[in-house]
């Protein structure tokens, strides 16, 4: 199955560190050939990227990664095709608009006999079940908050991991997806998330020979939650996510988190909003450390 990245901090970050690693996987010490993607909010915008040659040896994969874009909410996939052919209309981050905001999509799954309903507005333009579900979830979305402005998080989640229950019926639904406001996981089978902040260690990348010096490239303030299928980075404390898990990200926070009841240690926790002391948050990189080839940050 695909590959999945995510990151969200509290201020604008690169991530041209981790994406070196993660797009190594597209194909070079990964099998996940089929095509990549990513996606930056920031300054009010996105900006989408995708590409269906692998991402090892994609032209534009490589200038990403020696030219770093700033954005506090970053969304990667690189893909292994199950459904639908291998062409750009099939590759992740899928993109839809919604009351002013850009929604990105991402999943990491196979959903077998999943053909929901979807009106007009919510037609799919490529082949894949990670399309459709997307479309699916807005349109759940839009019909239950019909009013002119945005839901918040904390009125989106509950329902979200409603919606991730239903489609995770049909099989793995490993998704990341954003607004540029928050940042929601949900992990079916393979997930893992990473807190950053004060104070920095070093970073060494799982597939290339790489390594960050946290601390020369983050200040005191600076904190972020990085998500991705597997671990990107040795000797970094990385966290699997449970099966069913949801998790809420704003602001380099884990702000909220949604386990299956029984998994959750109490009925409160399951649903309540995470303090912040308990979501420890990571640090942004605005500078590349010398040491290192590349534009790094995260």
């Amino acid at each position: 199955m695909c590959q999945l990245f995510a990151l969200n901090s509290n201020s604008p970050t690169e991530v041209t560190f981790s994406f070196t690693g993660f797009s190594a996987r597209g194909g070079r010490t990964g099998e996940h050939a089929d095509g990549w993607g990513i996606a930056f909010h920031g300054d009010g915008g996105c900006r989408v990227f995708i590409d269906d040659a692998p991402a090892c040896r994609s032209p534009l994969a490589a200038f990403l990664r020696q030219h770093p874009i700033r954005a506090t909410a970053v969304l990667a996939h690189i893909r292994k095709a199950t459904q639908g052919a291998v062409q750009l209309t099939n590759c992740h981050p899928f993109q839809r608009q919604w009351l002013g905001r850009q929604w990105v999509f991402c999943h990491n799954g196979h959903l077998a006999d999943f053909h929901p309903a979807l009106d007009a507005a919510h037609r799919p333009v490529g082949s894949t079940d990670s399309e459709a579900a997307f479309c699916w979830m807005l349109q759940r979305l839009q019909q239950r908050f019909a009013g002119p402005q945005v839901p918040g998080w904390a009125e989106l989640a509950p329902l979200l991991a409603e919606l991730a229950g239903e489609a995770a019926r049909h099989g793995p639904f490993n998704f990341v997806l954003s607004d540029g406001e928050a940042v929601y996981a949900h992990c079916s089978t393979r997930l893992h998330w990473l807190e950053r902040r004060h104070p920095f260690a070093q970073a060494r990348l799982v597939d290339e020979a790489l390594t960050l010096d946290l601390a020369r490239v983050n200040g005191h303030g600076d904190r972020m939650v990085l998500l991705a299928t597997e671990p990107l980075t040795h000797d970094e404390p990385w966290q699997a996510m449970q099966a069913g898990e949801l998790l809420v990200l704003q602001h380099g926070r884990m702000v909220w988190r949604r386990r299956p009841p029984s998994q959750a240690t109490t009925a409160a926790t399951t649903a309540a909003p995470i303090a912040a002391t308990t979501a420890a948050p990571i640090a942004a990189p605005p500078h590349p450390p010398s040491t290192v080839p590349l534009p790094i940050s995260a």
